[in-house]
């Protein structure tokens, strides 16, 4: 398997190292004899110097440039990143979930395949693997294979109930993801089962921090906050810094994906916090998501007008632009609002507030 990619990014062109944080800009001309390289061609001085640079435990001087590099071709596409559910369903049952309903579907790996190579094709250098819980996925290790043998930097995004296994930790020493975020649901035992909701996820969990923290894998942790936790929010940011990971605290909960406000319950009042001013993103211009069907939509929250990947093929991304475009300048409820400019939210989430009757205040200045 190869330890670096060189590929189109946005308008620049990029060397990146899977399962490794930086990368350096590659000049337009490195990267095109970089495309023209024969693989039995010893990598470029010029390259090992870069390499050595960034990552001095790497050195790639005299090495065969195809044992060592993968160069992504570019794309007609604007396309970078991209984010995939696996699957809905998952091994908890927490009572904050934004999914909703979490039912075990979706399409068969020969799908899976073809949409993953689609994706690629678009030019999505950097995808985040969700679910559901993506790892009890059946096809999760084959699919994960696949991506990064396309030349993807990988994200996973997990309750780490299982990553203990020695499966997927091999996987992973094969295929190193770029990060492993880990939502975090409590400090102890009594806490993190009461909000998932399952006997023995707190063993789990700490089980699978264990074993990840020992492989060295580039962990996250994202600490949920809700009633049930609230009172350990300082634990479980205590906890994160004495194993060393990175955090970030989450406290604000959404409905869900269907405009279902039944998570909302799970709202710590003390912890609703007013979010920054949002000012626009890229949604379905330079990044889009794709549900377990092969549906892709331009973020897991604005998921109208969705596009089958697999039936349209890529041509039918060529829609994407005009649905985000649409779907961020709709008013809903909020036509003639005098602080419209200055929304904390995008359009797509506060429709899903709405429908799901929440407080003004959980979503609106006006609240």
């Amino acid at each position: 398997m190869h330890s670096l990619i060189a590929s189109p990014f946005l308008e620049q062109h990029i060397l990146v190292r899977p399962g490794r944080r930086g990368g350096a800009l590659l000049p337009e001309q490195h990267y095109e004899e970089l495309r023209a390289l024969d693989p039995r061609e010893p990598s470029p001085d010029w390259l090992a110097e870069a390499v050595r640079g960034q990552w001095d435990d790497l050195d790639v001087t005299g090495r065969p440039a195809g044992d060592v590099l993968l160069v992504r071709q570019p794309s007609t596409w604007s396309y970078s990143k991209a984010s995939w559910e696996v699957n809905l369903g998952c091994n908890y049952a927490c009572k904050h979930c934004y999914l909703g309903l979490k039912v075990q579907s979706g399409m068969a790996f020969p799908d899976k395949r073809y949409c993953l190579e689609l994706m690629a094709e678009a030019g999505v250098l950097w995808l985040q693997v969700t679910g559901g819980e993506p790892t009890i996925d059946k096809d999760f290790m084959k699919s994960w294979r696949h991506a990064y043998g396309l030349g993807m930097m990988l994200t996973l995004s997990t309750n780490g109930s299982l990553l203990w296994r020695q499966n997927l930790l091999d996987l992973f020493k094969e295929c190193p993801p770029y990060r492993v975020t880990v939502s975090m649901y409590g400090a102890t035992k009594a806490s993190y089962d009461e909000l998932t909701q399952r006997e023995g996820a707190w063993d789990l969990f700490v089980q699978g921090m264990n074993a990840a923290r020992s492989a060295r894998l580039p962990l996250r942790v994202s600490v949920i906050v809700t009633e049930d936790n609230a009172y350990e929010e300082q634990a479980m940011v205590d906890l994160c810094t004495s194993w060393g990971v990175d955090h970030e605290v989450y406290t604000n909960i959404t409905p869900t994906i269907y405009g279902g406000g039944e998570v909302l319950g799970a709202q710590s009042k003390e912890h609703l916090r007013m979010r920054r001013q949002f000012t626009g993103c890229n949604a379905g211009h330079t990044f889009f998501h794709m549900d377990p069907h092969g549906l892709v939509s331009i973020c897991k929250i604005g998921r109208d007008d969705q596009i089958s990947l697999p039936n349209e093929g890529i041509q039918g991304l060529a829609r994407l632009g005009a649905i985000a475009d649409r779907l961020m300048l709709r008013t809903g409820g909020c036509s003639g609002c005098q602080l419209s400019g200055a929304c904390t939210v995008c359009r797509p989430l506060a429709k899903h507030y709405q429908e799901a009757k929440a407080p003004l205040a959980s979503y609106c200045r006006h609240g």
